[in-house]
C-alpha cells in the first residue's frame, strides 16, 4: 500500500492518476484534510484517510497498513519542516518502510537568497535521519510558473523580471507527476535522490522568443533591477513581504539556483520532456 500526502493538491491528484495506470487501486491510498474534497478520488476507489500535518495521531493512523509515503512539501511556509518532522515520526511509529518527498532542485543550500526554500534542504536532512528507507524527487521549477509571473497579458506588455540571463531547466507539472509516479513503484527503495529537470535550460529571453514564435507578436524581455521590480509589486498592492519573496527567488534564478540539468526525468518518463515551446503553447493555449 502506497500513501499519497496532500491528495486533493494539483500534485497529488496528479501523481495518483499517474499511479493507477501502473497498479491496481486498492494499493492507492491518499491523505487529506478534507473529505467532501476528496470525494472524486474515493469515487475512483482510493482510500481516502483523513488527517493532516499538524495532528500527529491522525498521521499515524492513516498509515496503518502502508509500506511507502509520498510526502507532497506543505504549504505553510513557516511551520513546515516541523510538519514534515511529524509525517516522518509518524511514519516511523507506524512501521512504514520508505518515505519519498518532493524537494527542489536548487544548486547550493548556502547561498539561497529565497531562504524559504531552506525548508525543502531541511526536510531532506531530517528524512537521512530518520532511518527510513528514502526517495528523494529533486523537482527543477514548475514551467506552469511563467505563466504565473509573466502575466496573462505578457505578449502586449512583454516580460519585466529581476532574473538577469538567469536560466532554468523548467518541466511541466503533469511530467513531473507521471515520473515520481512510476519511481515510486519502478525504482528500488534503496536511499534514491532524483533530480527532474527538463532536458535543456532556458532564460526568460528564450521565454520571450518562444512566446514571439507561438504568438506572432513581438514579446521582448527586459532585465530590471530587483529593487525597481519589489517597488513594482508594491505599487500594485502587493504586500511588502511578498514582493520581497517573489524578488528573491527571481534572484536567485539570476544566480543560477535552477541551471541545472539532468536525465533523470526522461529516464522514467521514456521520452524527452517537453521543451519550452511545446509547454508554452500548452500553458498559453497559443
Amino acid at each position: 500500500m502506497m500513501l499519497i500526502t496532500g491528495a486533493t493538491g494539483q500534485m497529488g491528484t496528479l501523481i495518483i492518476q499517474s499511479l493507477l495506470k501502473k497498479i491496481p487501486v486498492d494499493q492507492v491510498a491518499g491523505l487529506a484534510r478534507d473529505e467532501d474534497k476528496a470525494a472524486p478520488l474515493k469515487v475512483q476507489g482510493i482510500d481516502i484517510r483523513i488527517g493532516d500535518y499538524d495532528d500527529s495521531a491522525a498521521l499515524e493512523r492513516a498509515m496503518q497498513g502502508v509500506e511507502k509515503v509520498l510526502l507532497i512539501a506543505g504549504t505553510d511556509e513557516h511551520k513546515r519542516v516541523q510538519q514534515h518532522q511529524n509525517v516522518v515520526d509518524a511514519a516511523k511509529k507506524a512501521g512504514v518502510r520508505c518515505i519519498a518527498y518532493t524537494s527542489r532542485d536548487l544548486k547550493n543550500r548556502d547561498t539561497l537568497v529565497n531562504q524559504l526554500m531552506l525548508g525543502h534542504f531541511q526536510t531532506e536532512d531530517l528524512i537521512k535521519e530518520s532511518g527510513l528507507n528514502y526517495i528523494i524527487f529533486r523537482n527543477i521549477l514548475y514551467m506552469d510558473f511563467i505563466a504565473g509571473v509573466v502575466g496573462e497579458n505578457v505578449v502586449e506588455t512583454g516580460i519585466h523580471l529581476p532574473a538577469g540571463e538567469g536560466r532554468v531547466a523548467y518541466a511541466l507539472r503533469s511530467e513531473l507527476a507521471e515520473a515520481m509516479a512510476r519511481a515510486l513503484v519502478d525504482s528500488d527503495w534503496n536511499n534514491r535522490t532524483y533530480h527532474f529537470t527538463g532536458s535543456q535550460s532556458y532564460s526568460f529571453a528564450d521565454v520571450a522568443s518562444a512566446l514571439t514564435q507561438l504568438s506572432g507578436q513581438e514579446v521582448r524581455y527586459t532585465a530590471t533591477e530587483k529593487s525597481v521590480f519589489g517597488a513594482q509589486l508594491t505599487g500594485r498592492g502587493v504586500p511588502a513581504f511578498l514582493a520581497e519573496r517573489i524578488a528573491g527567488f527571481l534572484t536567485d534564478i539570476k544566480n543560477g539556483q535552477e541551471d541545472h540539468v539532468s536525465t533523470d526525468l526522461a529516464h522514467f518518463l521514456g521520452r524527452t520532456p517537453a521543451s519550452l515551446t511545446e509547454g508554452l503553447k500548452v500553458l498559453f493555449k497559443l
